[in-house]
């Protein structure tokens, strides 16, 4: 344990078939100090400048190292079992930096690495099953499922080595046509060569002039894309993932140029998005695999806020149908005491709402770290410090506020139209008045950032995964 007063932090190392990165790493994901290196093809060299790498970081504040490579990994034992461009199966990795550095070694395939990253404090926050491919010098992959890194009899997720063209070029792992030999950053290369363009150019210019109708730079850029496309077509039809994720150096190219070929099929629908941490993931999830659990980000809280006949309902429901995570309503929680429970009047009901809250954020913190939750309730029925409280008891590590309003007549028209359907205890049609004088004056919670929603125009949940990227980033 580092000394009193000095923040907790890892260090992550991220070898590559061209750069070996590393960085010392806050527990929030936050990059305090970087080093790199060139890559080899010499397992011995790499070591060498791997553990020179750990040496610039080290400081009182690290607890421990991850460390991603290529290939296949034995997570439990941590031993390489494989490599591609970099292999380093014959040299005991592990063993070897702990006897020299006396910190605990984490090591794991490099997808896995970047897909905790993402998971932790990137674009894949709060998304139980993902899908992710890193496309850099050759591609790297990783799947998360019900929360956890999914890795089947010990080394699932060579994602790489999805056989695209099965008469195409020979790979690494002996078989042919995988989609790292047709849609790397290396194949890429190959690509631009082929066609006569000199070296020097890149993905960026290809998307560039392509815009600008080159037949040339289109011709390379689905050479390059549409085996990715197959690739990620077949990912979506076994595993049915909420979000597929490219990234690495190439990420967020390959997203661009896939755009120009979407998918066919009506059956397997699946969104595609650039991951946000780009070459800094992989070194900021091996970092974290590294830290004890108790430093890595807490639950998220999305609060989908608005007084009675806002339009949160509707909103909680569309988001959580949209993103998996589970959602609690106040009204669900509280309407079977209502049903049960005779000759309710408001002071109970009230008393009612205020346990049913505590109820929910008690639920939340018995949710495994990492859990993402929306809740569907008016917040501002109880006071500030009440709430405030439950939210520091339940384990929160972010909040992101949906603000749901509509002009105060028009949530006052929809609260009289279904007053009268409404459960004993609920205040009847003679609330109208207060509510629409409520409504006037209501404002969001504020324990987060807040993204406003307009009630009375359809829901477009577009803006708002970008605004929760954001926030829980």
């Amino acid at each position: 344990m580092p000394p009193a007063g000095i923040n907790r932090t890892a260090i992550g190392v991220d070898i590559g078939g061209t750069n070996i990165r590393a960085a010392r790493v806050a527990a929030d994901g936050a990059i305090l100090a970087r080093a790199r290196a060139a890559s080899s093809a010499d397992a011995t060299t790499v070591l060498e400048r791997v553990e020179a790498l750990i040496a610039e970081l080290d400081d009182p504040s690290v607890e421990g190292i991850g460390i991603g490579v290529p290939g296949q990994v034995d997570f439990k034992a941590g031993r390489v079992l494989t490599g591609g461009y970099v292999d380093l199966s014959a040299i005991p990795v592990r063993e070897r930096i702990e006897e020299r550095f006396g910190h605990p070694v984490v090591i794991d395939n490099d997808g896995n690495m970047a897909l905790v990253a993402e998971v932790r404090c990137g674009a894949a926050a709060g998304h139980g099953d993902t899908v992710m491919l890193t496309i850099g010098t050759g591609i790297g992959g990783a799947i998360l499922s019900g929360g956890s890194i999914f890795r089947g009899s010990g080394q699932a997720g060579q994602l790489g080595h999805i056989v695209v063209n099965a008469s195409g070029l020979p790979c690494k792992c002996g078989r042919r046509g995988c989609v790292e030999t047709e849609s790397s950053g290396t194949a890429l290369g190959r690509h631009i060569a082929e066609a006569g363009l000199p070296p020097a150019i890149t993905a960026t210019d290809l998307l560039e002039r392509r815009k600008n109708g080159g037949d040339l730079e289109e011709a390379i850029l689905r050479a390059w894309a549409l085996p990715l496309r197959a690739a990620i077509n077949s990912l979506a039809a076994t595993l049915h993932p909420q979000i597929v994720l490219l990234g690495g150096g190439l990420g967020a190219e390959a997203v661009a140029a896939l755009s120009a070929f979407p998918e066919p099929s009506p059956w397997f629908r699946y969104r595609v998005s650039a991951a946000m941490l780009g070459d800094d993931a992989g070194v900021i999830g091996a970092a974290l695999s590294a830290l004890p659990v108790s430093t890595r980000p807490g639950r998220r809280l999305v609060m989908v806020n608005g007084v009675p006949a806002s339009g949160k309902s509707g909103v909680a429901a569309a988001l959580s149908h949209a993103t998996g995570w589970p959602l609690m309503s106040l009204d669900t929680v509280k309407n079977p005491f209502l049903a049960e429970i005779e000759n309710v009047d408001r002071p109970f009901n009230r008393k009612l709402g205020r346990a049913s809250l505590t109820a929910m954020f008690a639920l939340l913190h018995d949710t495994p770290a990492g859990t993402t939750v929306i809740m569907d309730a008016w917040f501002g029925f109880q006071p500030r410090e009440f709430v405030q409280a439950l939210v520091e008891g339940a384990g929160i590590d972010k909040i992101a506020e949906i603000w749901c309003s509509a002009p105060p007549d028009i949530i006052g028209e929809r609260y009289g139209a279904r007053a009268s359907g409404r459960l004993a205890g609920h205040p009847g049609p003679e609330y109208v008045q207060e509510l629409i004088a409520l409504a006037a004056r209501a404002e969001p919670a504020r324990f987060g950032p807040v993204y406003p929603v307009d009630t009375t125009s359809a829901f477009d949940a577009a803006p708002v995964f970008a605004f929760l990227d954001k926030a829980f980033t």
